[in-house]
């Protein structure tokens, strides 16, 4: 058996693991598990491909990435604090596992199929032979401690937490920097190497920044802002997401004899409440894509026609209607409605409205602190850039066909003419 091995990553080099290591050791026999394996055909940014062709990178391989970072994290923390070290196999398992329960296409799964990927993770970490064993032989209790993170985000060392879920982990560190490199934008670049050398430890042992690494810090919480603007909440994957969501629904509304679909399919369709560990794992995006392709050949209405509109790119329109209130927009809704019904269209499948809210900086959520050795503040007191992104922004998409657009437009300018004042 070989004692090392290197994955050639895009993005960090060289990651090099060592049997010699124990808590290596064990990264590597859970990559080589069913489980792990199956991320390889779980796209990162789901069907974001559709909008950006290179988004293509699967969980497989950021879950490495993952994996790379909080190792440097960790080299960074423990000559000021060498107890951590006891958590390293932990520590590397959560990191490497903290995706391992994502469905297809990632996180447009959770909107389609509804589910959570954090419970689902934690609770094939306490269930799935090939996860637990390995970590109980490595230590026993490290499947539940490595669960418990997962799920709940705790652990008896506050900044092990937060190396994995926190609003400066590694999760985010690598998915910012790795969606950035996939879809050919620029606003994803980070300095790396001074976010991890700026991270040290409060006097309650939280996770904290040193406040040379400020810049560095605002940086990073801007480029996820950009990010969030320009790729994750773009109105094309706004659509595509919309009719993800729209087909399994048409597709659970018909009755089981009118739908194709094979014994695992079933299962999470009708059954989502009664999945099992090998049921849920059996379905990855070439299951769900198959039977996106059986439903675009001879699937019932409306799900032939939602299907076939996603897999031949004739996406929908998105129209920015956040800035009407509640009323304008469901009037919006209403005209795009009768104008597709008009034109002898369904305005079931081509029409809605996708509302969310998007927020830069959460203080209250695990917010970011420095420390300089004497003094301990919130980030966002020492920094108006950082206390700027607090405000959360709600955005609203009018999702509708092309054959409206014109006067849906039309109508929006007009209703954004009369709410503006006089003179």
């Amino acid at each position: 058996m070989k004692r090392t091995r290197t994955y050639h990553d895009p993005l960090h080099g060289a990651i090099r693991l060592d049997r010699d290591n124990p808590a290596e050791a064990l990264a590597m026999e859970l990559v080589d598990t069913v489980p792990f394996q199956r991320l390889r055909r779980i796209r990162q940014l789901g069907p974001a491909f559709l909008t950006f062709h290179g988004a293509e990178s699967s969980r497989f391989t950021h879950s490495l990435g993952v994996l790379h970072l909080v190792r440097r994290a960790l080299a960074e923390l423990t000559p000021q604090a060498p107890d951590l070290l006891e958590a390293q196999g932990v520590l590397y398992a959560a990191a490497l596992l903290h995706d391992v329960g994502h469905g297809p296409l990632s996180h447009s799964g959770e909107e389609m199929y509804g589910l959570r990927h954090e419970r689902w993770s934690a609770r094939l970490v306490r269930e799935h032979p090939d996860l637990r064993g390995p970590m109980e032989q490595f230590a026993p209790g490290t499947a539940e401690a490595v669960a418990s993170l997962l799920e709940e985000g705790s652990h008896p060392h506050p900044s092990i937490a937060a190396l994995v879920s926190s609003q400066l982990d590694c999760d985010r560190l690598d998915y910012l920097l790795r969606d950035s490199h996939s879809t050919g934008t620029c606003f994803g670049q980070l300095d790396l190497d001074r976010l991890l050398a700026a991270l040290t430890l409060a006097p309650d042992r939280s996770l904290a920044i040193h406040p040379k690494g400020l810049m560095a810090v605002e940086h990073y919480l801007v480029v996820r802002n950009l990010m969030h603007r320009s790729v994750y909440n773009h109105r094309l994957n706004v659509v595509c997401n919309w009719l993800l969501r729209q087909l399994i629904l048409a597709a659970r509304d018909a009755r089981p004899d009118q739908v194709f679909a094979d014994a695992v399919m079933a299962r999470w369709l009708w059954e989502p409440a009664a999945l099992d560990v090998s049921t849920y794992l059996a379905n990855d995006d070439v299951r769900t894509g198959y039977h996106l392709l059986r439903w675009a050949e001879d699937g019932p209405e409306p799900l032939r026609q939602l299907s076939a509109r996603l897999l031949e790119r004739r996406l929908l329109k998105a129209l920015d209607v956040s800035a009407l209130p509640a009323q304008g927009r469901l009037e919006l809704l209403a005209l795009a409605q009768r104008h597709a019904a008009a034109a002898g269209l369904d305005p079931r499948v081509c029409c809605g409205l996708d509302q969310r809210q998007s927020r830069g900086y959460h203080p209250y959520k695990g917010g970011l602190r420095l420390w300089d050795g004497h003094t301990l503040e919130a980030l966002e007191e020492r920094s108006p850039l950082v206390s700027s992104l607090v405000k959360p922004v709600e955005l609203c998409w009018l999702i509708h066909p092309a054959e409206v657009n014109a006067q849906l437009r039309q109508a929006l300018r007009q209703r954004s003419a009369e709410s503006r004042p006089p003179g």
